[in-house]
């Protein structure tokens, strides 16, 4: 357990609320990632919802209810309208990763935003380490399957960022 200074930041020199605040960015976006692609719904139209509505929602697996957790809202849509905008190319990436007989169109349809959104970070924020986008998105795994699926995020995501950070 870190200690949080004066400061702010954990003896680890993370920001505490910062680290939180985009983790819960993260799985907004993989979930509003996952409507656009269910739903088709307008870019524009989609970010207004999560901002009005659901950004920062958590379910409590114990009890059901939904609570939310402050996002940091300018990250959450850097992560959606970056995916959308360069999807082609981040499915090009992923779809390198996988093995032999696999394709993107094969994957879960939330895994495959988990994966989505986690190649973009690699790919397009230079100022998040590689450690913290791949163990954020294998986090957010955790929430949507078993132990396997988790392994695998963390095996794809790991083999993008050898290939897009130097």
């Amino acid at each position: 357990m870190s200690d949080t200074g004066a400061d702010g930041k954990t003896s680890g020199g993370k920001i505490k609320g910062r680290s939180k605040a985009r983790a819960a960015a993260r799985l907004a976006a993989v979930q509003a990632l996952y409507q656009h692609e269910m739903e088709a719904t307008a870019q524009a139209l989609l970010l207004d919802e999560f901002h009005r509505h659901r950004l920062g929602a958590e379910i409590d697996p114990d009890i059901g209810d939904a609570r939310y957790a402050d996002a940091e809202v300018a990250f959450f849509d850097a992560i959606v309208v970056g995916v959308i905008a360069r999807q082609d190319e981040i499915d090009a990436r992923i779809a390198e990763k996988l093995a032999t007989g696999w394709t993107v169109a094969r994957l879960d349809k939330t895994m495959l935003q988990i994966l989505r959104a986690g190649a973009w970070e690699l790919m397009a924020r230079a100022d998040v380490p590689v450690s913290v986008a791949i163990s954020e998105y294998v986090d957010v795994a955790h929430a949507f399957f078993d132990k396997r699926e988790a392994k695998f995020v963390n095996g794809v995501l790991d083999a993008v960022a050898k290939a897009v950070r130097t």
